[in-house]
């Protein structure tokens, strides 16, 4: 069986270069086109340094005439621009990692209908797409904790805070991404206004029929990668209830598990997975969850929507070691 060949644009920032870093091991797809206008003609590792003697590929600022795939890895609105300028032929199977196309209201363009890419909510949906709006990484994050319960009993009040790594904000320089800023510092930003919050609602609101409200505080925090989320919900259920509800939804999936054990983000930095803490007390309940915000917050779970599309293994080239040390 012939490969797929794959193109990546926008290839140069932090989401790009992860996907670079899985797709050149991945063992059913080839790398046929790596977009970014401002380093065309340059070679990958010139970039990306830790891929010295990994790739020959260079940078390109011109599609290929023939690819099965295109990620796009552009900012926020950059992607409809793309798509508007680039005739992509109807056949090619597009991964946006933009909030371009995450909500229902914004899923038609053009031809294609964007399908939301959370694989334990839509894998089906997401088998059968030929368009998929991958979700934001505090998004993932947080409906990963929710959705369980959303589906078992309903949601009304949610409160959650979550810290991210620096890379959540992208590669482009900010006062706040600067390392002299970072180190020994964090601070709350978007307080109950973030944008991922629209995308967990609609999510939400798919399971259950009340209408829930999310109150939620982000946080910068004094390191690289890595989200660390707790949501704090009334529940009627029992914790042996709780713990058979989460273990029951998750059951098929295979990067996120139910753990007893206190969560750290170095369980999770450098792989696919999102593990998840149930603590409880009388009706109060914390949902604990953890993922790396480049991975199963971004261009993990872009690539494990391409192998659904693909009619692949879920997990392959997904297989990754934890920088546990």
């Amino acid at each position: 069986m012939a490969k797929s060949k794959v193109v990546i644009a926008g290839s140069a920032g932090y989401t790009g270069g992860e996907l670079i870093r899985i797709l050149i091991h991945h063992p059913e797809v080839e790398l046929v086109g790596l977009l970014s206008e401002s380093n065309a003609g340059n070679p990958v590792y010139k970039v990306h340094q830790d891929l010295y003697e990994d790739t020959d590929l260079k940078f390109t600022d011109k599609l290929p005439e023939d690819y099965d795939v295109l990620f796009i890895c552009s900012g926020h609105g950059h992607s409809r621009k793309f798509l508007e300028k680039h005739g992509i032929p109807a056949q090619v199977k597009i991964i946006d990692l933009s909030n371009d196309f995450r909500l229902e209201k914004d899923a038609a363009f053009q031809d294609r209908n964007f399908v939301y890419g959370l694989p334990e909510v839509n894998r089906e949906k997401i088998r059968a797409a030929n368009a998929i709006a991958n979700p934001g990484c505090f998004a993932t994050a947080i409906q990963l904790g929710l959705l369980p319960l959303a589906k078992a009993s309903g949601l009304e009040e949610i409160y959650t805070t979550g810290i991210t790594g620096s890379t959540g904000a992208g590669q482009a320089l900010s006062a706040t991404g600067h390392f002299s800023w970072r180190a020994n510092n964090i601070q709350a930003y978007k307080t109950l206004s973030h944008q991922h919050v629209d995308e967990i609602l609609q999510t939400i609101h798919s399971l259950q029929r009340q209408k829930a409200t999310l109150n939620f505080v982000p946080w910068r925090g004094d390191f690289t990668r890595g989200i660390f989320v707790s949501s704090q919900v009334k529940t009627s259920l029992d914790k042996e209830e709780v713990k058979a509800v989460y273990k029951e939804f998750y059951k098929n999936d295979p990067f996120t598990k139910i753990t007893e054990e206190p969560l750290h983000l170095k369980q999770v930095v450098n792989t696919n997975k999102c593990l998840i803490q149930l603590e409880q007390a009388g009706n109060q309940l914390v949902i604990h969850s953890v993922l790396d915000n480049l991975l199963k917050g971004a261009s993990g779970q872009a690539v494990q929507n391409m192998n659904l599309m693909l009619g692949l293994e879920e997990t392959t080239g997904l297989k990754l070691k934890a920088n546990f040390f």
